[in-house]
């Protein structure tokens, strides 16, 4: 249990996936002025299949994402701990690659996502039945789980943005919840995701129906911001630990060294700086 404040901007990205925007060192400079002890780099992981090329760094430019992370750090020693992360795309057949790419650096912290709205994963996986596809996705995120390969799994119930008009919670409850149960014997964490508030169902991912169930099966959560410019560093921070809260948590966890941490909502909502000049 940690008995200071050590916040961290969780889940950020770097203009190497060709959607994000600010280098690393800008990201430290609002995560200072927000009171964060640290962040950590999560870009998205290059894949060596062709999933997902549009938004990802190329097999090439791993070491240079290495070495981008390794300056902020040198840069903001002392001011803003900035670590090395990742977050991966999962699907069946993906484990063995990235198992060798997770094995190429010292990371602090593995995101576990699924991706719905790729075109890959469309392809693959959607059969034109929304419904089946949202019950997939549920599945993948436990075999995700299952995998040993991550710490945390990222934006947890990102699907719903997938036509939300066809997205039906009561309906999905025995799909999620045998999911659950899957998850929470592995020991992963699950993301309480911010960004979900931008987005088509604009709500957390995930949401607080589903927050509750992992509360229920004592899941540990990380909050992220999924942030791809500097500005969304500790992004509604404050509404994520209000919400946990809500669903009856009183801890939050953080990685390093790939090791779980847990500090209390009320120590991280004290560490917390509003809002930036």
């Amino acid at each position: 249990m940690l008995s200071e404040a050590t916040l961290y901007e969780s889940h950020m990205h770097t203009p190497l996936c060709k959607h994000a925007k600010g280098e690393p060192e800008e990201y430290a400079a609002v995560a200072e002025q927000r009171g964060l002890t640290g962040i950590i780099v999560t870009c998205h992981n290059p894949t060596n299949d062709g999933w997902g090329t549009r938004y990802r760094m190329d097999v090439s430019q791993f070491e240079d994402y290495v070495a981008l992370v390794a300056r902020a750090r040198e840069a903001w020693t002392g001011r803003v701990d900035v670590r090395l992360g990742m977050e991966c795309d999962y699907y069946p057949g993906a484990e063995a690659w990235l198992e060798d790419l997770l094995g190429r650096a010292e990371f602090h912290h593995v995101l576990g996502s699924v991706h719905p709205e790729l075109a890959e994963y469309k392809d693959r996986y959607f059969n034109g039945d929304v419904f089946e596809l949202q019950r997939t996705y549920f599945e993948h995120l436990a075999q995700a789980a299952e995998s040993g390969l991550f710490d945390t799994l990222a934006h947890p119930d990102l699907v719903k943005n997938f036509e939300p008009a066809k997205w039906q919670l009561e309906r999905l409850w025995p799909d999620i919840q045998h999911s659950l149960d899957r998850i929470a014997k592995t020991g992963v964490a699950m993301e309480l995701n911010t960004s979900g508030l931008n987005k088509r169902v604009p709500e957390m991912n995930p949401g607080a129906g589903i927050l509750a169930e992992m509360r229920e099966r004592n899941i540990p959560v990380v909050i992220g911001a999924d942030a791809h410019e500097p500005q969304r560093v500790g992004a509604n921070y404050e509404e994520a630990l209000d919400l946990l809260e809500g669903a009856g948590y009183r801890h939050i966890s953080i990685f390093l060294a790939r090791k779980r941490h847990e500090m209390t909502i009320d120590l991280a909502r004290r560490s917390l700086k509003y809002p930036v000049a």
